[in-house]
């Protein structure tokens, strides 16, 4: 049946004989009413409760995929730097003398919160940040819960399995906007394990999600002052990292501003790390499957727009596989498609900001004018948002700047080599050593060529895999300390018999800042106060709304398919429970189970 003329809509023969997917978009009801909530306004959140100081200038974060003005966040001050600092600095005295286990029932606590909202993060995320809702819902928010659980467990061992080190006091916490959500575990899940206690500063563009964290973990009973979130420009951060009552920075972000923080704290006997920039290198050999490469290429540069640290945006193919590993690399990026970061049958959504995208395309032309061939995906673009097509540019030499240098876009430098040798040397002509990746059915060189890398992880025949007991990090320009894994603590302790030297001595009385936390657990905004009803852990109080309750069917409990939660409240008004709020998948699922279960 042909489609009606000027219907503008494909008849039932071209879909099945283009056999592209019509869009899907996700609901964004759940994080709208989340923003309105608050009337789209945010301030600080600062021990435990929202605070918004008056005269403040304010920053309004829109959606990258549509231009639309999601909420207005508060541009912090030196008078906020403090406030927040001296919050956390009180609540270490407690935080760091509570047992082990009780911090450890903490993490989990939060783990199992976020697991009640994580449909709901993963939504904000995307509109936030512009990142395919695939990517945020099946990636960042699992990895966040993951770190929580995994970080909850070194918690509970750090007085047996690290016994001779002791917290470090205050954590300032810098993260960038790539992935906003994901990399603040990084830092926070660690710190709070070790005892301390953090301030975090999301980057300027993408701050909504870290303020539903903070929310949430308040939600989940961490006592007030422990994890604070301030919001501010880039130098309101540094404004944080030389607070003399800080104790650690860690930050991730452009070697520029790490160059800046390392120069800011030198001296001042702060512990430091630093996760920065990286051009990592795709190897693939003759002896690799290419269909497999292919994909590894389209997941290790074009996944989140190619805004990743460790992005493999250096291809270097063995000479004799070159030109069919390009062919076959265009044949796959003219099925890409680009469009809104909340449908789900996108593989690349909208860059961040406008001057994001005019960095990437100040790139690709210097590249066009030095000769270079640039093939971009021949799919449309949204008429309203940032896009930028997926771009791969060959016949480039190792001079060009789009070769030595960090464009942070979905744009792929293509070279090739004809030894092992060369590709070593090729992969290492770099002055970042973030990551690398290697590509071949042949273990043993797989081996050698890892271990001649100059870079803080090396994949073989995968690319940007992560996990929260693996650790991460680079060295060169590409910064130092490690993210994850028992590695990754270290960066949050000091040993037992050290103590900071500070050049300037506060004149702070210590013996002041020591409390003991009552049950007056903050209540979350548009919430009942949810305080009346706890579970005692010692002198400390764990909400019993932490409790999870799950879908049973088919014999055994099933997290909600569609990842939601609803709150039950009681007589009083306040939140007694959480359960789940099942989608068409958790009925469909139900009924099959009980079909199956249905004699004869």
């Amino acid at each position: 049946m042909a489609a009606s003329a000027g219907s503008g809509k494909p008849s039932v023969r071209e879909i099945f004989t283009s056999m592209q997917y019509g869009p899907a978009p996700e609901a964004a009801n759940v994080a709208q009413a989340w923003l309105d909530v608050h009337e789209r306004s945010l301030g600080h959140f600062i021990g435990g409760k929202w605070v918004k100081p008056e005269g403040r200038q304010t920053y309004a974060t829109k959606n990258p995929a549509t231009g639309e003005v999601l909420a207005t966040t508060i541009q912090g001050n030196e008078e906020d730097v403090e406030l927040a600092v001296s919050t956390a600095r009180k609540a270490f005295e407690s935080w760091s003398k509570l047992p082990c286990h009780v911090r450890a029932r903490y993490l989990y606590s939060i783990a199992r919160t976020v697991q009640k909202h994580q449909r709901l993060l993963s939504v904000l995320e995307s509109m936030d940040n512009g990142k395919p809702i695939r990517e945020s819902r099946d990636c960042d928010v699992p990895l966040v819960v993951r770190h929580f659980y995994h970080h909850a467990g070194w918690a509970q061992l750090r007085d047996t399995e690290m016994a001779n080190w002791k917290p470090l006091g205050v954590v300032a916490a810098i993260v960038p906007w790539n992935f906003p959500l994901m990399l603040l575990t990084w830092k926070i899940c660690p710190a709070l394990a070790m005892g301390n206690t953090v301030v975090l500063k999301p980057a300027t563009y993408t701050r909504l999600t870290a303020l539903l964290l903070a929310e949430i973990c308040a939600e989940s009973g961490l006592p007030p002052g422990v994890f604070n979130v301030v919001t501010g420009n880039g130098a309101f951060g540094e404004k944080l990292a030389v607070h003399p009552d800080v104790d650690k920075v860690a930050f991730t972000g452009s070697t520029e501003v790490g160059r800046t923080l390392r120069k800011a704290t030198a001296g001042t006997g702060k512990k430091l790390s630093l996760e920065l920039g990286g051009k990592s290198p795709f190897i693939v050999f003759d002896t690799a499957d290419l269909d497999s490469a292919v994909e590894g290429i389209v997941d290790a540069i074009w996944f989140n727009q190619g805004q990743v640290c460790s992005a493999g945006s250096r291809l270097l193919m063995q000479e004799s596989i070159a030109e069919d590993l390009i062919h076959r690399l265009k044949q796959r990026m003219s099925n890409l498609r680009v469009g809104d970061s909340l449908d789900k049958c996108i593989d690349m959504g909208a860059l961040v900001d406008e001057s994001q995208k005019k960095t990437i395309s100040e790139f690709v032309d210097e590249a066009r004018s030095e000769g270079a061939e640039i093939f971009q995906s021949p799919g449309p673009l949204p008429k309203k948002g940032l896009y930028y097509l997926p771009t791969l540019i060959t016949g480039v030499n190792t001079t060009s700047r789009c070769v030595r240098e960090e464009i942070f876009g979905p744009v792929l430098v293509a070279m090739s080599f004809r030894t092992a040798k060369e590709a070593i040397s090729l992969g290492n002509n770099t002055p970042y050593g973030l990551a690398a990746s290697i590509w071949t059915e042949n273990l043993p060189l797989a081996l050698e060529v890892a271990l001649s890398m100059k870079a803080g992880t090396v994949w073989v025949n995968g690319h940007n895999m992560f996990d929260a007991a693996a650790g991460f990090g680079g060295y060169k320009e590409s910064g130092f300390g490690r993210d994850g894994g028992k590695e990754g603590l270290y960066e949050y302790v000091r040993p037992s018999w050290e103590n900071r030297a500070r050049p300037h001595p506060s004149d702070v009385n210590f013996k002041t800042f020591a409390v003991t936390y009552g049950s007056d657990v903050p209540p979350i905004p548009g919430q009942k106060d949810i305080s009346a009803s706890v579970i005692q852990v010692q002198d400390s109080q764990i909400p019993s709304v932490d409790r999870t309750y799950k879908l049973y069917y088919g014999g055994a409990q099933k997290r909600p398919d569609g990842m939601y939660s609803r709150p039950i409240f009681g007589s009083d008004g306040a939140v007694i429970a959480y359960v789940a709020d099942g989608n068409r998948k958790d009925v469909r699922n139900a009924v099959e189970a009980a079909h199956k279960a249905a004699p004869g």
